[in-house]
């Protein structure tokens, strides 16, 4: 099974192997967040994860950092 998702007038597929990759990076990133994570945060993480993921990144730590850092950045609601 793969799965597709749309950026910037492109369709990206994602292979099993990399949902996996892309699973483990949004865990260890919510998991380095202080309680209580809100849904909004995840959102913004596994966003982050995606979008990296979809330029071509695989390293799971590399994709937690830059998630970890997007967080920082996103503008507060």
């Amino acid at each position: 099974m793969t799965v597709a998702k749309y950026f910037s007038g492109r369709t990206v597929m994602y292979s099993p192997e990399v949902i996996e990759i892309m699973s483990r990076a949004l865990q260890a990133s919510i998991q380095s967040l202080p309680e209580p994570v809100s849904a909004t945060q995840v959102q913004t993480l596994a966003e982050s994860i995606l979008d990296t993921a979809g330029r071509g990144e695989r390293n799971i730590a590399v994709l937690e950092r830059i998630a970890l850092v997007e967080l920082q950045i996103a503008p507060r609601e």
